[in-house]
């Protein structure tokens, strides 16, 4: 019996260790010593913030003067763009302010496929006028991603 309480440790410590990646992005998680971690990707390939959704790398990147916001789809690198098949794919950003003091209201976005093929695409657009503003975004990603329900949280800083 305690050979099999041993064994079952042991198998259960190898699947989380296998688990990679917490999908708790840009958050805290805890170590053993009872110490926050932050969890954080930093920069992507393409100059934006990399964060977690469900079980994809993501990084979203705004271009100001376009008022426009592109989150590519990456795989476990970090780097290489992933194709999905993605539903209802929106951001929802929180209420910031510019450097200069200015409000930018909350903004919720509707992301459309710009690369598709076959009925997935690593590339998603969506358009608001609030994001001429230069400011700092922090928002949340949802959607249904390869017939899963994903969502992810990034901050940009």
């Amino acid at each position: 019996m305690r050979y099999a309480k041993l064994m079952f440790v042991g198998i259960l410590v190898m699947a989380v260790a296998a688990t990679g990646c917490d999908k708790s992005p840009n958050t805290s998680q805890e170590k053993d010593s009872g110490k926050k971690v932050e969890h954080v990707h930093g920069k992507g390939p393409n100059g934006g913030i990399v964060f977690d959704l469900g079980k994809f790398h993501a990084e979203f990147s705004i271009d100001h003067p376009k008022k426009e916001c592109t989150l590519v789809i990456l795989g476990d690198d970090e780097t290489t763009p992933t194709p999905v098949m993605a539903k209802d794919l929106t951001v929802t950003t929180k209420e910031t302010k510019t450097k200069e003091g200015k409000v930018v209201p909350p903004m919720t976005i509707k992301m459309l496929g710009k690369d598709e093929k076959d009925g997935k695409a690593t590339k998603f657009v969506g358009t608001d006028p609030g994001l001429g503003n230069v400011a700092d975004h922090e928002g949340s990603v949802t959607a249904v991603m390869d017939g899963k329900p994903s969502k992810g949280e990034f901050k940009e800083e």
